[in-house]
């Protein structure tokens, strides 16, 4: 056949799919009283019985110990439009829940024998970890149950549980597998927060900064001013720190225009170059929020070092961190592989591969704003994780 002469034929298809969800702030989410799960669960009112299954984090069960009864009592209260599956199933809370998808599996072959349909409603109750493996599975069973997020950290609440993305680990390697697929509600309920170990109450605040780094001049200086109170488990403070943070989420998700992250940029993931790969060097005993606060650190002192911030700017950033109560500093921070180089800096290739094969990487260029580049220095990210390491000899008033 000759050059030019097979002219291709070609349908062009476009449309577009509107998603909606409420995220509710409430108290006492499972008494009889309170209707936030009734009308998350039936605003589409399509049908008059509306069947759920309920997942509780392990964790989450043991420091309520009456929870379960209380689920229960709650669905008794409306069974005229609710049918509760089967009595909550409690799972393992924390990175066991996201550990290789082995979880995903058993979840999956629950919806199975209960006969779920995709007008079903999962809900999730728990910490980050548990909502990303129970949104997943919920994800791909029949290509989407209706998941219901009842986030119980500060994380969960303020950043993971108002997102779009559901997923696990895979061979060592921090949420490779995953889907898109919104919530069908978000109700966050600040009675879980109060019986949180500071680890994970902290843990959110870290979250807090980063959007705030790069998006809200306004809020970083209130963060900055709260920082002692809110590690004191000031609990008027924490709930307002939630509400902003996640209306900044939300407001990112809707305005950036990528809510997919179809393109080359995660704005949202600054800093988590970092964190990501030091909770794989450290097998994940370091929390998820303390990664990102020494990441916040790392990539903040790296954009200080390039001109993005001024000194007086790193330093309120480091001061806002230090007196939420993080330690900016991890031994495996410097571990070298046989050939000398950082370990830390695969998580750099592996951020790269996350984004599609270019990389973007955000970073602050002064408070409330940022850019992105595609190129790191790594003899400058090596001389930041030494300034980190006297950091920590030297710490800053707190």
């Amino acid at each position: 056949m000759k050059a030019g002469r097979y002219k291709d034929r070609v349908l062009r298809q476009a449309f577009s799919v509107p998603v909606e969800f409420p995220v509710v702030f409430t108290r006492n989410l499972f008494h009889p009283g309170n209707e936030s799960l009734l009308k998350a669960i039936t605003r589409k009112r399509e049908r008059r019985v509306h069947r759920v299954a309920v997942f509780v984090d392990a964790g989450v069960a043991r420091a309520h110990p009456g929870l379960l009864k209380r689920i229960r009592a709650c669905f008794s209260a409306h069974a005229a439009v609710l049918e509760l599956v089967a009595p909550p199933l409690i799972v393992p809370g924390g990175e066991r829940a996201k550990r290789n998808g082995a979880l995903v599996g058993r979840l999956i072959a629950r919806f199975r024998a209960w006969r779920l349909c995709r007008h079903s409603c999962i809900v999730a109750v728990g910490g980050g970890a548990v909502l990303d493996a129970v949104g997943l599975a919920a994800a791909l069973f029949h290509r989407g149950l209706r998941l219901i997020r009842v986030p119980t950290t500060v994380l969960a609440q303020n950043d993971v549980g108002v997102g779009v993305k559901n997923a696990v680990n895979w061979q060592g390697v921090k949420n490779l597998v995953g889907t898109f697929s919104p919530p069908f509600a978000v109700l966050n309920d600040s009675d879980f927060l109060r019986t949180l170990p500071d680890r994970d109450w902290i843990g959110g605040i870290a979250e807090a900064f980063k959007v705030a780094i790069i998006r809200d001049a306004r809020f970083f200086r209130w963060l900055v001013a709260r920082s002692a109170r809110l590690r004191a488990r000031d609990p008027r403070a924490m709930d307002e720190l939630i509400r902003r943070c996640a209306k900044l989420h939300l407001d990112h998700i809707q305005k950036g225009r990528d809510p997919f992250e179809a393109g080359r940029a995660r704005p949202l993931d600054f800093g988590h170059w970092v964190a990501h790969k030091l909770e794989a060097l450290t097998h994940f005993r370091i929390g998820h929020g303390q990664a990102v606060a020494i990441g916040l650190a790392l990539d903040s002192c790296y954009a200080q070092r390039k001109g993005w911030l001024k000194p007086g700017e790193l330093q309120a950033i480091r001061r806002g961190l230090l007196r939420s109560g993080f330690i900016l500093w991890h031994p495996r921070l410097a571990s070298r592989n046989a050939r000398g180089e950082l370990e830390l800096w695969r998580g750099l290739e592996e951020f790269r591969e996350h984004l599609g094969g270019e990389l973007w990487v955000t970073y602050p260029r002064g408070i409330g704003r940022r850019h992105e580049t595609g190129s790191v220095d790594a003899g400058l990210v090596e001389e930041c994780v030494q300034i980190l390491a006297r950091w920590r000899r030297a710490p800053a008033a707190r």
